[in-house]
């Protein structure tokens, strides 16, 4: 059944719900078999039948997936890093190393084409869900005839797991309404256990779904690497325990190393002076290291700086002492990560699974983050500060950073070296510097040369189609109703036994933000878009990839006619595979949530939490809290409605007999408003804050108690398009808190019948 689409103007979550029900979501494609038995007068005259159950092959495989995220080729030990993953390291010497594999150059088009083995666009993926558009490529609708390794293993007798990072629902379904028909268990996924939304989660404050269920929040203190762990070793025990002869698909997404880096410091401490010699250092000694370990050509030289990134040398005492503490806390988030996934792979071996088990390990899903300037960010201050005003701050709270406290990503200084020997880095889909990581495939029973090096060319969507030919599965010809349309990868299962296999992947191209690219057989042109740019005057370049590993030496001048070919080749597969329109985010654009075009939003206590950045303040408007109450006297406090947490947002709430209404920025600025004089009455009534915002970026809150005007503050400035770690919650504040004055979750003591949340400002908003 097709999404129901037609204009609403009030939305409650009851209507919602009504609406997800009718979707049907939530069952299991299970048709009927015709009974094959026999039908007597007694059971004695009868003969049983009973439905077959899909079985895997008698000692099928089982197949862990592991997915990392914003790593550059040259950070990890594995690959001659200077950052220590013994797990990762046992894992490739033990299977193999494949130098030649790629990505998308960003998160959500990545975890697409590998949950589907299609390109991204093709699966309608082309960039996030947050800027999705009406188009086939970039809608975020992944197309039901396009199954995901989860559903098609399920339908070859696999039970099936996800944990961490998704990042690939449509906004508009991210309600607690849905539908759920793209949320992981609604694609094949029996459990899933981490945050669907956004691409990046407060490691040690998650907000956490199980299914589509939002946990409680523990405030255990607990790192959110150690949850999933515990989670994917819960899940895989669980299964052994019910069916000891069912194999197990188990996808873990970690969030790391995305920003915020956070870690606790004993993890950080390990690295303490070992980046003191900087960036440069760094990017000598690795790529000397990835040439003795054959993970890249013996002629590779290390790549000119990227453009901005200073030498080392220049930097000040205190810029040195700075930029060193965001790597240390960098590599020591990693090397835990990488601890927690060895818990699982213990659990594995101990249980006598691991010898039958294929792993594939994608050291990232892009390069290294281009996000976090020059002088890297410990906290959000804001977009309108300077470089100059961030490196202070920065050098200010230096000892916040990896804490629960902070919102880290290290500086661009980093992520170029890292990212060695590729120049630039994450989004940059012409660069090997956005695309290629490392690849390591363990599987005891199928790799006969433990510790190999494959360099064949290979990109995400073979993973899919690889897995598949090992654990001798189909594509089924229809899933779920659905008649599947073909797979886009190749198999690399060719490889795993024959170092020099021909390449069979001959063909790929990538697109990001209108920086797109063009590989074939070795040959491979790029064009870097410069945003705002017409795109008919991007500058293009030509690379031989066999020669010139990572792309030094531009060929565009001297061989046109093959750069004119690879353009053309370009046109085809951008055709065939949904790439157009390009777009690069400078377009008129709204926020497609499910609110988006609704007057009013009713809530009740109770609810789950409204994920942020599909909630109904995702869109910037201005709007009424109206929270109809029924107060017990002075003594009553607590939150009414939130949003957010100490990263920014707001909280409307009562505290020492006043009413409140807290409006965090995120640089750190909190506006507090507070009735004035005002007694609050008890029994029923009704609380109002109105959040008007100002065509000059400043605002206006004003507060109401049974529509008398009880307080009014400016806010010199707010917020814009922030999309935050924390939702949407009504009674209480969830995670950490907007406020100074009280702790989370300050549920609070009185009743709430409801909060109304109402675009009409300038209108009479009221509840009755």
């Amino acid at each position: 059944m097709k999404n129901l689409s037609f204009p609403v103007k009030e939305l409650t979550l009851a209507a919602m719900a009504w609406m997800s029900s009718n979707q049907f979501v939530n069952a299991q494609h299970t048709p009927y078999h015709p009974f094959k038995g026999k039908i007597g007068k007694t059971v004695k005259e009868t003969q049983e039948s009973w439905p077959e159950n899909k079985k895997a092959a008698k000692g099928a495989p089982n197949v862990v997936w592991i997915l990392l995220d914003d790593i550059g080729y040259g950070a990890v030990s594995t690959f001659g890093g200077l950052i220590n993953m013994p797990t990762l390291d046992s894992l490739a010497n033990n299977g193999l190393r494949y130098t030649n594999f790629h990505t998308t150059a960003i998160c959500a088009p990545t975890r697409a084409a590998l949950l589907t083995g299609r390109n991204s666009h093709s699966a309608h993926m082309g960039l996030f869900p947050e800027t999705a558009i009406g188009t086939p490529g970039y809608d975020a609708q992944i197309p039901f005839e396009k199954a995901t390794a989860a559903e098609i293993l399920k339908e070859n007798g696999y039970n099936t797991f996800a944990l961490g990072k998704w990042h690939i629902t449509p906004l508009a379904d991210l309600t607690p309404a849905g539908p759920f028909n793209r949320w992981p268990t609604g694609r094949g996924f029996e459990q899933f256990y981490g945050f669907p939304s956004r691409g990046s989660i407060d490691q040690w404050h998650p907000e956490l779904w199980e299914g589509t269920h939002r946990i409680k929040d523990q405030q255990d203190g607990k790192h959110f690497n150690e949850l999933i762990a515990d989670r994917a070793i819960s899940y895989v025990s669980g299964q052994k325990a019910g069916n000891p002869e069912k194999p197990f698909f188990l996808y873990i997404a970690t969030g790391a190393g995305h920003a915020p880096h956070q870690v606790a410091k004993e993890w950080s401490d390990k690295y303490k002076g070992k980046f003191d010699d900087g960036w440069d250092a760094y990017r000598e000694k690795v790529v000397a290291n990835q040439i003795k370990l054959g993970v890249i050509p013996k002629n590779a030289k290390v790549p000119p700086r990227n453009p901005g990134v200073k030498e080392w040398s220049s930097l000040t005492a205190g810029e040195k002492k700075l930029y060193a503490r965001f790597m240390e806390t960098y590599a020591g988030f990693l090397e835990y990560t990488d601890y927690e996934i060895g818990r699982v792979i213990k659990h594995l071996k101990e249980s006598g699974e691991l010898e039958n088990t294929i792993v594939f390990v994608s050291v990232g899903d892009n390069g290294a983050s281009k996000e976090g300037t020059f002088v890297g960010t410990v906290n959000n201050y804001g977009t309108t500060i300077s470089e100059e005003e961030r490196l202070k701050k920065n050098i200010e709270n230096i000892d916040l950073i990896g804490t629960e406290f902070s919102k880290v990503n290290y500086p661009l200084g980093w992520a170029a070296a890292t990212n060695v020997p590729f120049r630039h880095w994450k989004q940059d889909a012409n660069s090997e510097g956005g695309t290629h990581n490392p690849l390591i495939v363990f599987y005891p029973k199928g790799i006969r040369e433990k510790g190999g090096i494959r360099n064949q060319y290979g990109h995400v969507i073979d993973i899919l189609p690889t897995t598949l030919e090992l654990i001798n599965a189909k594509v089924p010809e229809s899933v779920n109703g659905y008649k599947q349309d073909a797979i886009e990868g190749t198999s690399l299962a060719y490889s795993l036994n024959d170092a020099t296999a021909k390449d069979r992947h001959t063909v790929q191209y990538y697109e990001i933000k209108g920086s797109r690219a063009i590989y074939k057989d070795g040959w491979k042109a790029g064009s870097l878009h410069v945003r705002g740019q017409e795109f008919n005057n991007d500058k293009w370049e030509l690379y031989n990839l066999k020669e010139d590993f990572n792309e030094v030496n531009d060929l565009a001048e001297s061989n046109p006619a093959k750069l004119k070919e690879l353009k053309a080749l370009f046109e085809g597969e951008a055709v065939k595979y949904n790439v157009y329109p390009l777009k690069d985010g400078t377009e008129p654009f709204t926020l497609p949530t499910a609110y988006k075009d609704i007057s009013r939003v009713v809530l009740y206590p109770g609810q789950s939490t409204i994920v942020d950045v599909a909630g109904p303040f995702a869109v910037k408007r201005s709007f009424s809290l109206i929270a109809d109450t029924e107060l017990k006297g002075v003594e009553t406090e607590g939150v009414l409605l939130s949003r957010g947490g100490f990263e920014g947002g707001f909280s409307f709430f009562i505290q020492n007999h006043k009413l409140n209404l807290v409006y965090a920025v995120g640089d750190g600025t909190k506006y507090v408003v507070s009735s004035e004089n005002a007694t609050l009455p008890s029994g029923k009534v009704q609380l109002r804050a109105d959040v008007k915002y100002l065509e000059n970026g400043s605002g206006v809150v004003s507060l109401f108690v049974d529509n008398k005007k009880v307080g009014e503050s400016k806010l010199d400035k707010t917020t814009g398009s922030v999309y935050l770690h924390e939702g949407v919650n009504v009674g209480i504040d969830d995670l950490t808190p907007v406020a100074d004055t009280y702790k989370v979750p300050f549920v609070f003591t009185g009743k709430i019948n409801k909060v109304v949340i109402d675009y009409n400002l300038g209108q009479q908003a009221s509840l009755r």
